[in-house]
């Protein structure tokens, strides 16, 4: 892997996120408070109970709910504007590395979870499918495996493999000459609802009119994440939610100040 300018600055945003969010970020502060705890004993409690009620915000339902409402894109594909596409685009999330069962590597469950609704629409539109996701690391791109799988198990090859991209907008930078070149214009973008207001603005910044066809809400409900017999009880879900807004609100921040 080469440490190029581009490089370096792509694995410190991701030094970066790691510190604004949780489980680090209400950790901070408490480490702080507990730093000045001797010399500065109420600035040190200060700083220690907020990080304390930061880390609950962050799981308890009604909070994390509202913090998700305000992150999800809240409205399912439109029908009526999908006949209008001339091509679906499906955004990379991640892989596992180690997956013995299916041979090496494969996809994570994030981009299984993108891949079943691109695939369904790719059989019920009948539109050519573009698969967008690199490899930071240097090692096996994720586009390819996501290719496998649309073709292996769900019967859809994609026409176009996006390897390049390392992040969001160079996913669409670089699906936009593939498609650009093939007089595609109008897309269905499939990601996750929390990521789609994130993503689609920058495939309209490349050039693309975009169709949001979003996936796998973790809002809209009582509260986050899967049911839960418990509605005000924090849960691995709640966290996982907060975890997601979060990740895409800085995202959001550090685009608009990159532009």
């Amino acid at each position: 892997m080469e440490l190029d300018p581009d490089t370096l600055l792509f694995w410190l945003k991701k030094l970066v996120a790691v510190l604004a969010l949780p489980p680090v970020l209400p950790l901070l502060p408490i480490v702080i408070g507990l730093i000045t705890l001797r010399r500065r004993p109420r600035l040190g409690l200060a700083f220690a109970w907020a990080g304390v009620a930061l880390n609950l915000l962050l799981i308890f339902p009604p909070s994390v709910g509202w913090l998700v409402a305000r992150v999800e894109y809240p409205q399912m594909l439109d029908r009526a504007r999908a006949r209008e596409a001339q091509a679906i685009v499906v955004l990379g999330a991640g892989k596992r590395t180690h997956a013995p069962e299916f041979g090496g590597e494969t996809v994570n469950r994030l981009a299984l979870e993108r891949l079943r609704y691109a695939a369904a629409l790719a059989r019920e539109t009948r539109l050519p499918v573009l698969v967008s996701g690199g490899a930071p690391a240097g090692d096996t791109p994720e586009a390819y495996l996501m290719e496998a799988l649309l073709r292996d198990e769900y019967g859809v090859p994609p026409r176009w493999v996006e390897s390049a991209s390392r992040d969001t907008r160079e996913n669409a930078r670089f699906s936009a000459v593939h498609l650009q070149a093939a007089g595609v214009k109008r897309i269905l973008l499939v990601t996750h609802a929390m990521h789609m207001e994130r993503a689609r603005p920058e495939f309209e910044a490349a050039g693309l009119d975009v169709i949001p066809a979003p996936t796998a809400w973790l809002g809209g409900g009582d509260s986050p994440g899967d049911a839960q017999p418990l509605p005000f009880a924090p849960s691995q879900n709640t966290a996982y939610a907060a975890w997601f807004a979060l990740h895409e609100l800085l995202g959001r921040l550090a685009y608009r100040w990159s532009r």
